[in-house]
């Protein structure tokens, strides 16, 4: 019997919209889904227990991160990423191709993998697709991204043209080397803001795509309407028997279109880094509680949240932590957040049951703005 498996259990009748159940050894995860950003194997701020209360159903951990530190032979050694973490639900590892492309110091890219200087004290590594599934496989992670080359923003063509099937020719060698059956291996299309490339992309990508298919170079600098251009474009060409995965997208408003456009899983640092810097999402738009008005409000963020941040605290108090500094006041704003945004994906999956997401996101952007 297969480990892995998606079914569709609803699909909107007038979006792409679409509600279903991805089966992983670690339990089942209800779609669509926002999935926690725990770059360094832990979502900043937040303890597992909690994580859990705000039904967080996967998080996600960073590849790059975790091998620079503390190592992906010592995560194994520690019995792999559920154990070390303390996390018995689904995880998702990237390749960690983005931040070797965006933070390394030096990299040069080369069709056999890419060298390039740690950001943290410059020695000297190489990453090619068998090295990033060893890395990934040591992890253990229940979803693996294949190691692909995102492209910026901007880029000619011609530029992007390489990036693309560099993708597909590392792509193939992932596929080959991964031999994990407690793994699905998700490939990911690019092709940057081109359409033709993007299709060229999806069509050879496909054959690899057994268990899900990732979405990458978006939401990378973009204008949203250029990257829901790109969804539009897309929507209709993708299988329809595994999950479709946008990475790197966490705003609600982009939760949203993504969904009704057939996307079914999402991550992003977003909610956690924002909440650090005192910002909130909340049912009636983002409210940044360092700001003065709050001084003596005392009343919850979200009246219409049921976090443990709106059942106890006021704004007052909110702003007084954070302006004072103290860690609690991120810890708040970030056990917030992240409960607003899976409980927004629960709510949108139940309009989808009851064919009423339309409705669900009209009523969402009259409150929201």
């Amino acid at each position: 019997m297969e480990k892995f498996w998606f079914e569709t259990i609803k699909q909107d009748k007038k979006t792409g919209a679409r509600a279903g159940i991805l089966h992983t050894p670690h339990g089942d995860i209800e779609t669509p889904v926002y999935m926690p950003v725990g770059t360094q194997a832990t979502v900043k701020g937040v303890m597992p227990r909690d994580l859990k209360e705000a039904n967080a159903q996967i998080i996600l951990a960073n590849t790059y991160h975790l091998y620079m530190r503390p190592g992906d032979e010592l995560v194994k050694d520690a019995g792999g990423l559920h154990k070390f973490m303390a996390w018995d639900r689904p995880i998702l590892t990237d390749s960690g191709g983005f931040q070797v492309f965006s933070l390394a110091k030096l990299n040069k890219i080369k069709d056999e993998g890419v060298y390039f200087n740690s950001h943290i004290d410059g020695s000297l590594h190489f990453i090619n697709p068998k090295k990033a599934i060893e890395i990934e496989n040591n992890l253990g992670a229940d979803i693996i991204m294949a190691f692909d080359q995102c492209s910026e923003y901007g880029v000619d063509k011609k530029s992007a043209d390489i990036a693309m099937k560099r993708t597909l020719k590392w792509l193939d060698e992932c596929y080959n080397y991964h031999k994990n059956d407690n793994q699905a291996l998700f490939p990911i299309v690019q092709g940057n803001m081109y359409k033709d490339l993007r299709e060229t992309s999806l069509k050879e990508t496909i054959p690899y795509a057994k268990y899900g298919i990732g979405i990458g170079g978006l939401s990378v600098g973009e204008p949203k309407e250029i990257m829901y251009d790109i969804l539009d474009f897309l929507q209709d060409k993708y299988p329809t028997n595994i999950p479709r995965y946008l990475m790197g997208v966490g705003s609600p408003d982009c939760l949203i279109e993504g969904v009704m456009r057939g996307v079914d899983m999402f991550d992003c640092v977003l909610a956690t880094r924002i909440a650090r810097n005192g910002t909130a999402m909340t049912s009636k738009g983002k409210i940044v509680v360092r700001n003065g008005k709050y001084k003596d409000d005392f009343t919850p963020l979200d009246p219409n949240c049921d976090c443990y941040c709106c059942r106890n605290y006021s704004k007052a108090y909110l702003r007084h932590l954070i302006n004072v500094g103290e860690m609690m006041g991120g810890m708040m704003l970030s056990l917030h957040n992240i409960t607003f945004l899976t409980n927004l994906m629960k709510n949108m999956r139940q309009a989808i049951l009851e064919d009423r997401f339309s409705e669900f996101r009209e009523e969402f952007y009259r409150n929201y703005n």
